[in-house]
């Protein structure tokens, strides 16, 4: 049983929700969403004394996990994902909820001289002057890794990059830039920026980008589905929105 707690309402978080008691919240991020996911559970267990347990991992981690049983009362994933999940009755139908989407970046670490990447020609041999370039490892199931595998491919140069390359499992992968295991970076803006030593030199070129969306969906089986329901309002509300800019990410 949670333990009662007086009526409180959360319109500070611009929705229009109220809760009894205080519930234990599960929540499974995809990590690139994460940064947002936990400024704004900060604000709402605040607000309507709720507990909030955030886990993160790569979004094919995520769906095996989920469909290997695991419990958890929201989930953050792109919308394909979160269909898959419907379908196989782990979400609830319709409630797939677009809440972001997050573009390519590159990164240095910090204080390193910026690598000329405004152009797909430029990026390309900024790829192959370097040392070492680090990206998810696409077997792991994130979304950017299995993109740039693809489009190293399309390039023509995956045979070049596959020496050099520091596939990382999950997680933040501009970190490898601080500890030197790699000299270039190639991850969603949100994660980069998440990395104190890397320095963000921008987005990939805009020929080549690729947006990765995230949305939140309800578990089927969520512990307490009204307040399941209140953080997913919250991470749609008008002041999440502003949390995504700040965290290099955008509006859906």
């Amino acid at each position: 049983m949670y333990p009662l707690r007086s009526l409180v309402c959360i319109a500070s978080l611009g929705i229009a929700a109220c809760a009894v008691s205080a519930a234990e919240i599960k929540v499974l991020t995809a990590g690139a969403f994460k940064p947002v996911v936990t400024a704004v559970v900060a604000d709402f267990e605040k607000q309507t004394g709720h507990k909030v347990t955030v886990e993160n991992d790569t979004a094919g981690a995520l769906t095996r996990r989920i469909n290997g049983g695991e419990a958890f009362d929201l989930v953050a994933l792109t919308p394909a994902a979160l269909d898959d999940l419907s379908k196989a009755g782990k979400v609830v139908s319709g409630s797939s909820t677009r809440l972001a989407k997050v573009a390519i970046g590159v990164a240095v670490k910090r204080g390193a001289p910026m690598p000329d990447i405004s152009t797909v020609s430029a990026f390309q041999a900024t790829l192959l002057a370097a040392r070492a370039v680090a990206y998810i490892d696409p077997a792991a199931g994130g979304s950017s890794g299995i993109y740039l595998t693809q489009l190293f491919e399309k390039m023509g140069i995956a045979d070049r990059i596959k020496p050099k390359a520091v596939l990382v499992p999950g997680g933040l992968v501009a970190q490898r830039l601080v500890n030197d295991q790699a000299d270039i970076a190639i991850h969603q803006i949100s994660e980069i920026l998440a990395v104190p030593g890397a320095q963000l030199v921008g987005p990939i070129p805009a020929e080549i980008q690729n947006y990765t969306v995230y949305a939140g969906g309800l578990s089927a089986s969520a512990r307490d589905a009204d307040a399941a329901k209140a953080l997913l309002a919250a991470l749609a509300s008008p002041k999440a929105r502003a949390i995504l800019r700040e965290k290099g990410m955008e509006a859906p």
